[in-house]
């Protein structure tokens, strides 16, 4: 399955993520959904709060332009807050995942959309 169909069908396509991105741990982009771009140094922001995660925290999370507020940072994974909506990034051992949600999906199916689908890559070595 390409990075592309990842997105598409299990992050995008569960109806539990508005918007999806992976990334690699270098920030450069192997896959977006339509109309989802990150900008210039977004994708190696996202990367570092997972090294440092405090950086979350003291920085919020920033993806496509969006600064969102963090309510959970680790090693594994960052959520964010923005309004109603937010987002969710989880690490695998390649890749990270982005999913952007709105004020119509609840943030426990967002994130377990995303979480979900980075149990799996990394059962699978990705």
């Amino acid at each position: 399955m390409s990075w592309q169909t990842y997105v598409d069908q299990q992050l995008v396509g569960t109806g539990h993520v508005t918007q999806a991105a992976i990334i690699g741990h270098d920030g450069n982009v192997w896959a977006a959904s339509a109309g989802f771009s990150l900008k210039p140094g977004e994708g190696k922001g996202v990367c570092a709060n997972f090294a440092d995660p405090s950086k979350a925290f003291a920085n919020g999370i920033t993806v496509s332009g969006n600064k969102y507020l963090a309510i959970k940072a680790d090693d594994r994974s960052c959520y964010g807050k923005r309004g109603a909506g937010g987002c969710v990034t989880v690490k695998t051992g390649q890749a990270v995942l982005i999913g952007v949600y709105d004020e119509k999906i609840q943030p426990g199916q967002a994130a377990t959309a995303v979480e979900r689908l980075g149990d799996y890559l990394i059962e699978n070595g990705y």
